[in-house]
């Protein structure tokens, strides 16, 4: 009796290590999703101000677009871009992990969300403005 009961007790704590850690990678994948995006965003400023170096004010239709379009182009994320003051660029992205292990015990799927922000900013001799 002794010897099942340790042999289930490590089978579950492996179990557990092996989806936790999964689910940090899953954490992970979607927190770098979203800064990708956010940055493919942010790269998206209105053209005729930067060219001038007047000002860094991102372009909400195309950085939105862009954005959208990073998220979209990863398998099994979803998620969505927002501008914010004109000069940042707010993504939110979400995917779930399926356990391998924890599903024994009626967890399948466990989910986790990206989050990330990105400011533009114009800097004229090192000195953001």
């Amino acid at each position: 009796m002794w010897m099942i009961t340790t042999a289930l007790t490590l089978v579950l704590i492996v179990g557990l290590a092996v989806d936790l850690s999964g689910r940090v990678y899953a954490k992970q994948r979607a927190q770098d999703i979203a800064a990708e995006a956010a940055r493919a965003g942010g790269q998206q400023l209105q053209g005729a101000a930067a060219v001038r170096g007047q000002a860094a004010v991102v372009d909400p239709a195309a950085a939105v677009a862009a954005a959208n379009t990073y998220i979209a182009g990863a398998p099994g994320v979803t998620g969505s871009a927002t501008i914010q003051g004109g000069t940042r660029v707010v993504t939110d992205t979400s995917t779930t992990y399926t356990t391998k292990f924890l599903s024994i015990i009626g967890i399948s799927t466990l989910t986790v969300t990206g989050h990330a922000e990105v400011q533009v900013n114009r800097a004229v001799d090192g000195v953001a403005q």
